[in-house]
């Protein structure tokens, strides 16, 4: 399948990251020119690529119709996010150019809707990456005073149940993360058109698909290991208190005992 674009030599395409999910299925009275990705034609002209996960990926479209669509998405938004990732790129068709991605302008031998199907799918994983990545670097400003506080002291402060929270919120990011979007897995359509696989391949090599997600998952693990070992010592200074007051409660009895046999018998 091609679209209009079959005359055009160049267009834009623009992606956004809108909340946490969008209910896809509840979008209705529009043209469904493609599936796995949903893809639909915009009225004032140019189409857009839908992903549950909450990307939208828009070719050709102005920026009013932009608008329009977004607003008539918006009921169907799950968490919406105040400010949204957006990724801006130039599409180039070019029968006679090998197809690849530079200085961001994408270079592609056909507008079929399948390729561009996949330049969306590329798209909506780097906003979420990058939407990752940005909260995943503020949560490691946010640590860091704790783990040299360990390192120099070897103890925590009293704010460690607050550290303790915060990385729990780090790590259900990583679970939404994991159950949103594969981003580890070739997209449905290439079981399709498995003659695409070389173009997908080249656009999440040059958006650093697979490293990204690999250095999130580093990071999010490290941040799991400091919240054991902030925790282990935690329980261990709390478990260290319980110990003592026991004993001072020993000595305490003791002392009452050898009070009474000495002096209560005289």
């Amino acid at each position: 399948m091609t679209t209009e674009y079959a005359k055009k030599s160049q267009f834009p395409a623009r992606a956004f990251l809108l909340g946490e999910r969008i209910d896809v299925r509840a979008l209705s009275d529009v043209e469904r020119i493609g599936t796995m990705p949903l893809t639909v034609r915009i009225d004032g002209g140019g189409f857009a690529v839908l992903f549950r996960y909450g990307a939208v990926v828009f070719f050709d479209v102005s920026a009013a119709d932009e608008g329009a669509f977004l607003d008539r998405l918006a009921p169907l938004v799950d968490q919406p996010y105040t400010s949204p990732e957006a990724e801006e790129l130039t599409i180039r068709i070019d029968p006679n150019a090998s197809e690849k991605i530079e200085a961001e302008v994408v270079s592609l031998h056909d507008p079929g809707v399948e390729r561009l199907q996949l330049v969306a799918e590329v798209l909506g994983k780097s906003l979420v990456l990058a939407m990752y990545e940005t909260q995943v670097a503020d949560h490691f400003d946010r640590i860091e005073p704790f783990a040299v506080e360990l390192h120099e002291r070897r103890r925590v402060g009293r704010k460690a149940g607050g550290l303790l929270r915060h990385i729990g919120g780090t790590l259900v990011s990583e679970h939404k993360m994991v159950g949103r979007v594969h981003i580890d897995e070739k997209p449905d359509l290439l079981w399709e058109h498995p003659e695409l696989e070389r173009l997908y391949s080249r656009l999440e090599d040059e958006f650093d698909i697979r490293e990204r997600h690999a250095a999130l998952e580093r990071k999010f693990s490290l941040i799991a290991r400091t919240a054991e070992t902030v925790l282990r010592v935690w329980q261990d200074r709390h478990l260290l208190r319980v110990e003592w007051y026991i004993v001072v409660l020993i000595l305490v009895s003791i002392l009452l005992s050898l009070y009474g046999m000495f002096v209560g018998g005289k």
